[in-house]
């Protein structure tokens, strides 16, 4: 009797960090040496959806962001996608923070971020909304807002006309006043595809309902771990679930569930062992990134990226890093890795730009620098000037 010799498993592809990080950049057209080989991104929406939505909480970051990975994209350009041709929205996105999102990506992400779990309750039992009228107030956010555009003082009485009293009881803490009740589904209501920003009234933030149908949650959730996956991948769920705020078991679950379908392999990150990938993108440059970039606050890259501690190397996570979480500070990108902060202040069209880097420029690179502080300029719609010194601003809140 002959046994056979067992098949051996098929070989798991080896990635290291600095391929990774090439190719995160390339991917997003940040690595300066990606100009001649990716095609940069002609529309706000592309430039978008390439960085998994824009964190637009600084509004002014978020068109930085945009035109950074554009092809000469300037943040009027961002504005006129916004509030003219529609084709970006601003909306609550993952981690339910303030994000601007293309339009037409819009049902994928209402479909994916309704159907991630919500954690443990944090508001105090006083406060709380049973999930009945959590519907009830999200059913009637939808209404108020559907053709119209409302501030949040006129959206609440809409709301509390529409559910009762209860959701109208200011029991919620905000900015050094108490809200109403229902303030607290504000972001499940743009989760759920029934809420968005429209044009402000004056200095006042409105709303109105985009119209989005959301996608089935399963089919949704799957696109967008893969979309995440090609982004930003190699990446476990543990990463995954940090970005989009999500239980890391039920991330560890989505995973597995796309493994067995065939749709995402498992690789070796070398720095941080088994991690996934779409199924057949395997491919990573074989030398890192170099060059000097500029990112502002909140950058998806700099959110996204993992591990975070090669990112944001000794010094750098010391000083670009608010308490472990990365956005607060602008940061200066030297090959791939953080290497500094920065921090921009405007008066009228000009843009003073203080670059604090933590170890000496070269000459080369102080060149590369000051052409980072030009294309700023000229995304944002001024004139520049440099000085590289201390940055004394904190981070951001």
């Amino acid at each position: 009797m002959t046994t056979r010799s067992p098949v051996p498993a098929p070989a798991t592809a080896t990635v290291t960090w600095a391929g990774a990080n090439a190719r995160r950049l390339a991917r997003q057209h940040l690595h300066p040496d990606a100009v001649a080989t990716e095609s940069p991104f002609a529309s706000p929406g592309d430039a978008v959806a390439a960085m998994l939505g824009a964190h637009a909480q600084v509004l002014s970051a978020a068109e930085l962001s945009v035109g950074l990975r554009g092809d000469g994209l300037t943040r009027d350009d961002v504005r006129t996608a916004l509030w003219t041709d529609r084709t970006l929205v601003k909306t609550f996105g993952p981690r339910g923070t303030v994000h601007l999102l293309p339009a037409a990506d819009l049902p994928l992400w209402a479909g994916a971020l309704s159907a991630v779990p919500t954690g443990p309750n944090p508001f105090t039992k006083d406060a709380r909304m049973t999930p009945d009228q959590v519907e009830s107030v999200v059913a009637a956010v939808g209404e108020a807002l559907t053709g119209a555009e409302l501030t949040i003082d006129e959206l609440s009485d809409e709301v509390v006309a529409r559910t009762g009293p209860w959701a109208g009881d200011l029991v919620m803490p905000g900015f050094q006043a108490m809200w109403p009740r229902w303030r607290q589904v504000l972001h499940l209501a743009g989760h759920r595809g029934v809420l968005a920003y429209a044009p402000n009234r004056g200095r006042k933030a409105t709303y109105t309902n985009p119209g989005c149908t959301p996608l089935p949650g399963a089919g949704a959730l799957a696109a967008l771990i893969e979309r995440y996956l090609y982004a930003y991948g190699p990446a476990t769920p543990a990463h995954f679930a940090r970005w989009l705020a999500a239980p890391k078991r039920w991330a560890a679950e989505q995973f597995a569930a796309l493994a067995g379908a065939g749709a995402i392999e498992e690789v070796a990150f070398a720095e941080e062992g088994p991690a996934w990938v779409v199924a057949g993108d395997t491919d990573f440059p074989a030398a890192k990134a170099l060059g000097v970039r500029l990112l502002p606050y909140f950058d998806a890259f700099a959110i996204a990226s993992w591990p975070r501690e090669r990112l944001f190397p000794g010094a750098a996570g010391e000083r670009a890093l608010a308490g472990g979480q990365a956005g607060n500070f602008p940061v200066l990108l030297v090959d791939g890795t953080v290497a500094g902060v920065w921090h921009q202040r405007r008066s009228g069209r000009r843009i003073a730009v203080t670059v604090e880097p933590l170890k000496p420029l070269s000459a080369t690179r102080l060149r590369a620098l000051e052409e980072q502080v030009e294309r700023i300029a000229a995304i944002m719609e001024g004139t520049a000037e440099l000085t590289v010194g201390p940055v004394t601003v904190g981070p951001h809140a």
